[in-house]
């Protein structure tokens, strides 16, 4: 009984926790798209370092490139719209039972939110862009936020999979 309970509950875990990631970041694209400016400037202030302590051994850092800065912008929407798409048919995989594919393409999910949050925005505008210095234009406490978060769901999901006795190999 308690083999079937457990078998059951971390699959259901991982169903409601990559579909809550995968609502997070399609309503995270979709703002960004419907207010594309609000977000835009924010991509502009942090690229630009115009709101850090203008230290002249960071500065040569800065791109003020608008038309780089919107580029990164519109690539970053793009990467948080394919990751919703892939964390929703992962979430989707799940409820079907299909725990092999549906562990499969929530990590791939997971780990493009991962990279976007971690990699892009803690490690390249939080550090490389000095985006700790500011105090308008900072979105650290955010990213760690949705990193760790995403990191939690990773866990679990990897953990349903193992559960339920559907560990497949490394491919």
């Amino acid at each position: 009984m308690t083999t079937t309970t457990a078998s059951r509950a971390l699959p259901l875990a991982a169903t409601v926790l990559t579909g809550t990631v995968a609502l997070y970041m399609a309503l995270v694209a979709f703002g960004n798209i419907t207010d594309f400016g609000t977000n835009q400037q924010f991509v502009r202030h942090v690229l630009a370092m115009d709101t850090t302590f203008k230290d002249e051994d960071l500065m040569w850092r800065a791109i003020t490139t608008r038309w780089i800065q919107d580029t990164a912008y519109v690539l970053i929407i793009v990467w948080e719209t394919a990751a919703a798409l892939v964390l929703g048919y992962g979430t989707w995989l799940w409820s079907r039972r299909d725990h092999v594919r549906a562990r499969r393409f929530s990590v791939y999910g997971l780990l493009m939110v991962m990279l976007l949050f971690g990699a892009g925005f803690i490690g390249i505008g939080g550090e490389w862009f000095a985006m700790w210095q500011s105090g308008d234009w900072n979105g650290l406490d955010a990213a760690t936020r949705i990193f760790l978060l995403s990191g939690v769901v990773l866990l679990v999901d990897h953990f349903a999979g193992s559960e339920a006795g559907e560990v497949t190999p490394p491919r």
